[in-house]
Order: structure tokens, then sequence, then C-alpha cells
């Protein structure tokens, strides 16, 4: 299967195909997070899952797919948006979600992905967009309370929060802490509050 079947949002069929799917993504996972995405590789991820390398290849084309596969799939779980009762806690809740969850090789090899291959460039976008809309869940209670004004760009606000942090994990590859996650999420309020989203 070619990466834009993949990634085309198509619901497999439950039974046997999302038993391989699910198995394969398994795999897929535990490979990056054992090997990072330089040693992924189709035939380990056969062995692992237990499918053979032959309905890998068909079905997923090769490692990038495999990765867009993964992501698609990962997009569609639920994310632990915070819910502190304040935009303040809630924001920098999240930054330090993201700077204690996200520095792991899964999450590296995904992004070493999507710099090389536009299948898995693609399947990263819509994952942080979907992580994005749920976030934003934030930003509209703290409209209803009055903490911002309805023009807000909630999803915007939540980019701009963890934003920061994603560039040291990813970008400069510098140390994160809980500190610098709570600076960028309360520069990104001071933003909002300013009227700078919207």
């Amino acid at each position: 299967m070619s990466d834009q079947k993949v990634l085309s949002g198509q619901k497999r069929p439950g039974g046997r195909s999302a038993r391989v799917r699910e198995a394969v993504r398994q795999a897929t996972l535990a490979e990056l997070a054992e090997h990072g995405y330089g040693g992924l590789t189709v035939e380990n991820v056969a062995a692992r899952s237990g499918v053979h390398k032959t309905t890998v290849y068909r079905r997923w084309g090769g490692v990038e797919g495999l990765i867009a596969d993964a992501l698609e799939l990962a997009r569609e779980e639920p994310w632990p948006v915070p819910d502190t009762g304040s935009l303040r806690g809630d924001l920098r809740a999240l930054a330090v979600l993201v700077q204690s969850s996200f520095p792991d090789a899964i999450a590296s090899a995904f992004v070493a992905a999507a710099m090389q291959n536009e299948a898995a460039a693609r399947a990263l976008r819509a994952f942080y967009e979907a992580r994005h809309r749920q976030a934003a869940q934030i930003v509209r209670r703290a409209v209803d309370r009055g903490e911002v004004g309805p023009g807000v760009d909630a999803e915007e606000l939540v980019r701009l929060a963890v934003a920061p942090v994603f560039a040291r994990l990813f970008v400069t590859r510098e140390p994160v802490t809980r500190e610098d996650a709570i600076r960028a999420a309360d520069a990104a309020l001071a933003a909002a509050l300013a009227g700078v989203l919207g």
C-alpha cells in the first residue's frame, strides 16, 4: 500500500486487518524506541509483529509508510488536556506535559522522518493539528470564564505556549527544564492578553 493510501484517513475494516495494523504499529513504535529512525527496517518490524514482510511492504510501502500510519493512529488517541481552573495554570501544565513527555526516541524519530519524507511530514503535521485542536479547549474554557476575549485564536495560543519547548527539544537539542516550559506558557499568555493573538 502506498503512503498516500495509508494517509488517506480511510478506516480499514475490523477483524484480522485491524489486528495486523495494530501489531505492525506496536512493532514500529518498539523498533523506533530501541533503534531510532535510522535503525527502523521493514524486516525488523515484520519479525517483531509476526506479519510477513511482503505484507508489510505491500500495505505500508516502507519505513516512511510505517511511521505515517503509526502517527495516523496516534492522532486518534485522546490527549490528557489539563484542567486546573485557570488559563495560566492550564497553559503551564500543557507546556510541562510536553517538556516531560516528548523528549524520547519515538518522538525524535517521528521528527527525523518528517524532515526526510513528505508523507511522514504530512502525517506529523496532521498529528500536531489534532493535538492543538484537542488542547484548544483550555482556551475556550478561559473565554467562558472571561479570562481572555472571544477573539483570541485558541489553537495559535496553544502552539505559542509549546513552540519554544519543541524548538529546544528537536531543533537546538538543548535541555529543557520545567521552568523553561513555564516561561514559554507565561509568554504565550502575555501575548494573548496583549491582543497579539486576535
